[in-house]
């Protein structure tokens, strides 16, 4: 929980320099439209990457099978999908991170470690 406060007092102090910084270098107005694009294109991407996302869950579940892969492909790209949608340039690479294919992969990876991590030490039950 520390960790989250601490992150909610430096990412915001981090964006504001980021800003000042390249305001000073290519002008208020081209920041402005910068984070206006890459949220626009970001969510752009969020919602065909969702919307595949569900359609491949979809099949799974026809098929009988439990669309894991797909849960925690859909958890990556919500979140990203909110950091893209929060003005910030440290926010948006990490949105697009968690949005693109190619990138989630290690994100998917911790998430499923930080799952068995917790199913093994007894914080997640699961029954069936």
């Amino acid at each position: 929980m520390r960790w989250l406060i601490l992150a909610l007092l430096i990412i915001p102090a981090l964006e504001i320099g980021i800003f000042i910084w390249a305001g000073g270098i290519v002008g208020p107005w081209w920041v402005v439209f910068i984070i206006i694009l890459t949220g626009i294109v970001g969510v752009m991407i969020a919602k065909k990457q969702g919307a595949e996302t569900w359609n491949r869950a979809r099949i799974s579940m026809n098929n009988g099978q439990l669309p894991a892969e797909e849960i925690i492909d859909g958890i990556c790209i919500f979140v990203g999908a909110v950091f893209l949608f929060t003005p910030g340039f440290i926010t948006d690479t990490v949105g697009f991170l968690l949005v693109l294919p190619q990138t989630r992969i290690p994100f998917k990876k911790l998430i499923v470690e930080f799952i068995k991590s917790r199913l093994n030490n007894g914080t997640i039950i699961y029954r069936k």
